[in-house]
């Protein structure tokens, strides 16, 4: 939306100032005004060699050429275009349009999903989210003086300034830092208001981002039951829908004074979707909801030959009345608006025509793509016509997006719906084929994608997941046909370990919303690694689980060997063993909240003795204790949220634990295997005793932690203790700057939210501390947090009902560049988790046991509390699994 700041300030090509190239010039100006864009190129590259030694012409024709390459999508030719007219216009001194560039490259960078590179370029420094809030919003916008924003303001160029403050208030919002964004937007507004409509838009989609978020914060209080705060949330919600709704209609209204089609179309179209979108009805009824749309096929009719008008016809043959909020391309969209009379076919042909007559790939990659869409998902009354149609359009789209990459972020949403099409086909190895390259291509640029920390991100679980997992059952589909040789099957399946190693990885970033954990990411695929670490992974075995449509498939890897794949069975089951994907679902819950309530004394081992049975006998000859002494799962979905340590083994009478250490990861990419000399390890103790507040929300006393602490520094006595009022946020950094601890002990409640905005620590005095602010203190470590080996967290909460929220528990240590964590799937009683703990760290400091093993030496102890002597101050009922299962080892296992 920023773009059209750009556009209409100061997006149009201009003459050279000496005769020598003029012509070319000019008539590149010409072929560029007319459309002919290839032509214009030719004409200014010409021109550009002619001014090899003139500086002051070289910079506008570097402008022009820059303005050309955004046009057709080019954007890295767009990106070196711009570097060289910042570089000649310095060398002339003209400071002012130097600024003017810095804004239009920002505005590529923005473009590009990489919005932290046009905050540097247009303020020099990132305000970060801590700095900023809506009731203490910045007073002043402080930039360096090469800045765009700050040349802008130097010269009092007031177009200058509106754009660098446009299309910053933009960045921040991509980044999440809504109210930044919000404080950019409304200074760019009051600098020249005679602008204003064009900062509206993005001051709507500022505060309908934030009522997006604040919805988001009402659903994870109402999973923690916080009913206060939820509807504080919802409240402040919809105070936010208002004002966007409020902000499109001025942008609407100013645009048609000014006769600005293009700012009105993008106003009428952000007005239709957040109707749709969010549902809010009490903005947008349906007689104006109706209007607004006439209003807008209106104004499309009117539009010149543009991308908005390419977009704008898409956007509107997709429009539905309940939106789902993600692209509409990767499901079959229902009860769209422009359903008669073939409303929504017209609009998306012409779309095609229009991109043709512009020769832009990019529009052509869209426009010829969303058509084969509608192709895919019309009605099947001619199912072979109708696919044919969509295969077509979806072949047009593959070969625009993959000219010269111009779209390349739709090439993956291409590639996807022609794997589709062919499996509708019973094509299916091409099927897989076309997967696979969208697979490729979404890997490439995921990272672009999801480094902006936001934290309304496009839907992940519709658009990057369903992908990767039919990837993997299309594959693993091909393996059950059973005509694959040997030697195919396990290059098959090496595949889907790498498919679903990756899918992982995506849903760790997607969920902290940046690309952290990817800073110790190890290039090799999983397979690689078994191999070159094999005398590391010596007796390890490792299970990976994939949940697909229906059903669920366990994969097991040893070092050096095949892997090895079953699906979930029941061998009690008549008929089809398989278990659905759903019944397993609901086992697991019924397994985690038996565990929870712990209502009975004498524990029920019925349901971890059937989850065994499914995920664990299938291997039972591949990984005897004689030859595999721990497991490491790589869980996925719900499964991560129980404990695998607590199945059962009813041949044997004994809990996995008790038969191997157990441990989990992530991703073996991300977990550095290395057992480390601890003889002369320090470590920081933080610890809350007290009852505290946070967000209305009460935590009970923990009774149990000044024993927890005693006997953690009786353990290190080279330690440094923060308790209640002294462990606050500011005091942890200040001692962390100080020095550094290899083995850091929190115990204190620790909740993990389904966003990471809800993941914090209870600190002394009603605080908390933030995982963003634990990461930022660990990162900050002058030696580097490579030197935090351990990271212990006691008496954790995690939201109910949302596996997202275990991610948490998952990625904290791997987010703060922790080789291992020690924390707890749930909250329990703080005197049996200060007994395991105790157990632990005397294991993991005083032998030579590997971290697993520590924990696991730990938990059979408790498993045994009724054989132990009473001298041993075991309390029997810490049997029950309930009390020892749910602390679990996550990354290095070592």
């Amino acid at each position: 939306m920023a773009s059209l700041v750009i556009c209409l300030l100061f997006g149009q090509v201009v003459s050279a100032q000496t005769q020598n190239g003029s012509l070319q010039v000019e008539q590149g100006i010409k072929d560029y005004n007319a459309g002919n864009f290839p032509n214009a190129i030719k004409h200014w590259e010409e021109a550009l060699n002619q001014y090899k030694n003139n500086p002051s012409d070289a910079a506008v024709v570097n402008e022009n050429l820059a303005r050309v390459y955004q046009q057709l999508g080019q954007n890295k030719e767009a990106i070196e275009s711009l570097s060289a007219a910042i570089r000649d216009y310095g060398a002339v001194g003209n400071i002012q349009q130097v600024g003017r560039m810095q804004s239009e490259l920002a505005q590529v960078y923005s473009n590009l999903g990489q919005p932290r590179k046009a905050i540097a370029l247009l303020c020099g420094k990132l305000v970060d989210k801590s700095e900023s809030s809506e009731n203490q919003p910045s007073q002043e916008i402080k930039c360096t003086p090469e800045s765009a924003q700050q040349i802008a303001t130097k010269y009092n160029d007031k177009r200058g300034q509106v754009a660098a403050l446009g299309i910053l208030g933009e960045a921040y919002r991509l980044i999440g830092s809504y109210d930044q964004a919000i404080q950019y937007l409304d200074t760019a507004q009051q600098v020249s208001p005679e602008s204003k409509f064009l900062v509206f838009n993005s001051l709507g989609n500022a505060y309908k981002s934030r009522g997006q978020l604040r919805e988001l914060q009402a659903d994870s209080a109402n999973k923690a039951g916080i009913f206060s705060k939820e509807n504080e949330f919802t409240k402040k919600s919809e105070e936010d829908y208002n004002r966007a709704y409020q902000y499109f209609q001025d942008s609407i209204k100013f645009a048609r004074n000014e006769k600005q089609p293009l700012a009105e179309m993008r106003g009428l179209l952000n007005l239709i979707q957040l109707g749709s979108q969010t549902n809010q009805r009490k903005f947008i009824n349906d007689r104006e909801f109706n209007t607004t749309i006439k209003d807008a096929l209106k104004v499309l009719e009117e539009l010149p030959d543009s991308a908005t008008k390419v977009y704008g016809a898409i956007d509107l043959a997709y429009l539905q009345r309940d939106a789902k909020g993600s692209s509409p391309f990767t499901y079959c969209p229902t009860g769209l608006v422009l359903s008669g009379d073939n409303e929504a076919l017209n609009l998306l042909e012409n779309s095609v025509l229009t991109s043709k007559k512009l020769q832009d790939n990019r529009l052509i990659s869209f426009s010829n793509g969303a058509l084969g869409h509608f192709w895919e998902c019309s009605p099947d009354n001619e199912k072979a016509l109708k696919n044919e149609k969509a295969l077509k359009y979806t072949q047009a789209a593959i070969i625009a997006a993959d000219s010269k990459l111009s779209a390349k972020d739709s090439l993956y949403l291409w590639e996807w719906q022609a794997g589709r099409i062919l499996d509708e086909q019973k094509r299916n190895e091409e099927a897989i084929a076309s997967y696979q390259r969208a697979f490729d291509t979404l890997e490439d640029i995921r990272q672009d994608i999801l480094t902006a920390e936001r934290d309304v991100q496009f839907d992940f679980r519709d658009v990057v997941r369903p992908l990767y997992r039919t990837l993997a059952q299309s594959r693993l589909d091909l393996l059950g046909v059973g005509a694959i040789a040997d030697e195919g099957r396990a290059k098959e399946l090496s595949k889907v370990v790498n498919t679903i190693d990756a899918l992982k990885l995506a849903e760790l970033q997607n969920y902290f919303g940046n690309d952290c954990i990817l800073s110790g990411l190890n290039p090799k695929q999983v397979g690689e690694l078994l191999e070159d670490n094999s005398v590391a992974f010596k007796n390890t075995g490792f299970l990976s689980s994939i949940i697909l449509d229906g059903k669920t498939g366990i994969l097991l890897q040893l070092p050096n060997q095949a892997t090895k794949f079953k699906w979930i069975e029941d061998p009690n089951q008549q008929g089809e063993k398989i278990v659905s994907s759903d019944t397993l679902q609901k086992k697991i819950a019924e397994f985690r909240t038996g565990l929870v309530k712990r209502e009975e004394i004498n524990y029920d081992t019925t349901i971890a003795s059937q989850l065994y049975d499914w995920i664990i006998r299938p291997f039972a000859e591949d990984i005897k204790p004689e030859k595999v002494k721990t497991l490491v799962f790589i869980q996925d979905g719900f499964l991560r949220s129980i404990p695998m340590a607590a199945l059962y083994d009813s041949k044997l009478n004994k809990y996995l634990v008790e038969t191997y250490a157990v441990a989990t990861t992530p991703s073996l990419r991300l977990t550095t295997p290395k057992l480390r000399d601890r003889s002369t390890q320090k470590a920081l103790i933080l610890g809350l005793t007290k009852e505290a507040t946070i967000d209305g929300k009460t935590f009970e006393q923990l009774f149990a932690v000044p024993d927890e602490v005693s006997a953690v520094e009786s353990i290190f006595p080279n330690h440094t203790p923060l308790i209640d009022d002294n462990f606050l946020a500011e005091s942890f950094q200040q001692t962390l700057d100080k020095t550094t601890y290899p083995i850091v002990h929190i115990a204190s409640h620790a909740q993990f939210g389904i966003i990471p905005e809800d993941t914090f620590i209870v600190t002394g005095k009603n605080q908390k501390l933030t995982i963003s602010q634990l990461e930022n203190s660990l990162r900050n470590l002058n030696s580097k947090s490579d030197s935090v080996e351990l990271l212990t967290l006691t008496a954790c909460e995690t939201a109910v009902g949302d596996d997202r929220a275990t991610l948490g528990l998952a990625g904290v240590a791997l987010q703060v560049g922790v080789k291992t964590a020690i924390a707890s799937l749930w909250s329990v009683t703080d005197q049996s988790t200060s007994e395991l703990v105790k157990t632990f760290y005397t294991n993991y400091r005083n032998t030579g046991m590997s971290i697993a093993e520590a924990l696991q030496t730990a938990q059979i102890r408790m498993i045994h509390a009724k054989k132990l002597p009473p001298s041993e101050g075991v309390n029997i009922m810490y049997d029950h699994p309930a009390y020892w299962a749910p602390m679990v080892a996550i990354g290095n296992w070592l």
